[in-house]
């Protein structure tokens, strides 16, 4: 490990190795080798930049700015994330396994974050309130205060960019703990940041465990706010401590989504975005449409055109650019691997099946696009999220029993709608419990603007778009007496 890059926590303006001198290995999933290391951040490194941030917030340059200061200080970020796009996303396909050309797309989205928030910034008014008698009452929105971001493996640069570019745009303080999977391009924003001009202490980043690191970061008494991208069981743990310290919480907790096909949709133009849906980050995404719902009359047409597409699908190094590349760890290629073994075991049949380049190097964490067709609704399959690009196919008779099927999972994040009928659209995108609906499409390149969260165990809370500056704030409310 002594040729690799070792990176540094950004603490009080100032780049750091952990306190202890620890470091964590850092292997690229292409091919399972090491490259980097980061540090392994404890609860005295936590304390630290959670101490750095509430000075920054109540004493420090950060706190006496004006909106529209924080707003120059956000787009000159955003013009920086820009010069450095090749170098980032050359980093974050290393890191991550996913492809370059992706990776590019991600960092695109991060600079576009800093870049919406900037410009709004100053855009965020209270109201003011008509009362009878001799009262008048207004509202400011006020940052929370300090504000933990706890960050995911599969798109450290872009949930970096809607977490930070909200809170710093709204005046709150950060610590961020990115998950240590994959963090390198976090901690290398984290070195762009002082830069860029963010005051020190605005800003700070933290690598380690979840289990040290995370764990007192979410638990820290001076925290005033959480925002947290993962799963499910760790999102439980978190709102549990939070709860202890009685502080708020974003959840994104991701996803089972599904695309419901009629049979009067376009179908020529449905059948790319589908397959996009789950291939897209080697199917790593919460919002992944994991399920696809075809209208009886036309499953042995379409089912027959996916298959054809997924023999076509090639995985490989993150710097060949295939249709995919490795899945983030070995750790994941195994819960994927048993996912595809049950549904063998349970006579599910596997329709189809891509392939892994032919230069792929062994040490990587490959795994072919698989398509399974006529799902058991309620099997482990089509119930639980796989994070892998496996796509599961279910026939539905009717809109009555799409509705059912697109709801039947705990899941509730984002879904669309395949149909040409305009009514159709609407009765079923309103009856669909999901965050985000698309018609005709799935997906809208980053979405900056869009209000992204879900229901049930996708989480609660908004992010991106105005709603994440809402999200990032309190209302405070004063009343005058002018009598």
């Amino acid at each position: 490990m002594t040729n690799n890059k070792s990176y540094k926590n950004l603490i009080a303006g100032k780049l750091c190795d952990a306190i202890s001198g620890k470091k964590l290995d850092v292997t690229s999933p292409s091919d399972g080798l090491s490259f980097a290391s980061i540090p392994q951040s404890s609860k005295r490194d936590i304390d630290l930049a959670v101490r750095s941030a509430r000075h920054a917030y109540e004493k420090g340059a950060w706190g006496k700015m004006s909106a529209t200061e924080r707003g120059r200080v956000l787009l000159k970020f955003s013009f920086l994330i820009e010069k450095h796009k090749d170098e980032l996303a050359s980093l974050e396909a290393k890191d991550t396994g996913k492809i370059f050309s992706q990776a590019k797309s991600d960092i695109s989205g991060l600079a576009r974050y800093f870049e919406f928030y900037g410009g709004a910034a100053d855009k965020m008014h209270g109201d003011t309130i008509p009362m009878k008698g001799d009262f008048l009452a207004l509202t400011l929105r006020e940052p929370h205060g300090v504000v933990a971001g706890i960050i995911p493996w599969n798109y450290p640069s872009k949930i970096l960019g809607r977490v930070i570019g909200a809170a710093l745009a709204m005046g709150n303080s950060l610590v961020i703990k990115p998950a240590e999977d994959a963090c390198l391009s976090v901690l290398r924003v984290g070195e762009l940041a002082i830069i860029a001009g963010v005051p020190d202490g605005a800003l700070n980043i933290v690598a380690g465990t979840g289990i040290e690191a995370g764990a007192a970061l979410s638990s820290h008494k001076d925290v005033d706010f959480i925002s947290f991208t993962g799963s499910p069981i760790t999102g439980t743990i978190i709102q549990q401590t939070a709860a202890k310290n009685n502080r708020g919480v974003t959840m994104e907790l991701g996803g089972k989504s599904a695309q419901v096909v009629f049979a009067d949709a376009d179908l020529e133009k449905a059948l790319p975005v589908i397959v996009s849906g789950i291939i897209h980050n080697s199917g790593q995404v919460c919002s992944a449409g994991s399920r696809v719902l075809i209208e009886q009359s036309i499953y042995d047409e379409f089912i027959k055109k996916l298959a054809a597409r997924f023999k076509e699908l090639v995985a490989g190094p993150h710097d060949a650019d295939f249709d995919l590349g490795a899945l983030v760890s070995q750790k994941q290629l195994k819960i994927v691997k048993a996912f595809i073994e049950q549904a063998k075991q349970e006579n599910i049949e596997l329709l189809a099946t891509g392939e892994i380049a032919n230069n792929a190097p062994k040490g990587g964490n490959y795994i072919e696009p698989h398509l399974f067709t006529n799902v058991p609704p309620k099997s482990d399959l089509a119930q639980k999220e796989i994070f892998g690009p496996v796509l599961c196919a279910l026939p539905f008779k009717n809109e009555e029993d799409a509705i059912k099927l697109a709801n039947n999972t705990e899941f509730g994040l984002v879904s669309s709608v395949w149909s040409n009928d305009g009514a159709r659209q609407i009765r079923v995108a309103k009856k669909i419990r999901a965050g985000q609906i698309f018609i005709n499409a799935y997906g809208a390149g980053d979405g900056n603007e869009l209000p992204f969260g879900g229901f049930k165990k996708s989480g609660f809370g908004r992010e991106k778009g105005l709603e994440g500056l809402y999200e990032m704030s309190a209302i405070k409310t004063i009343i005058f007496n002018h009598s």
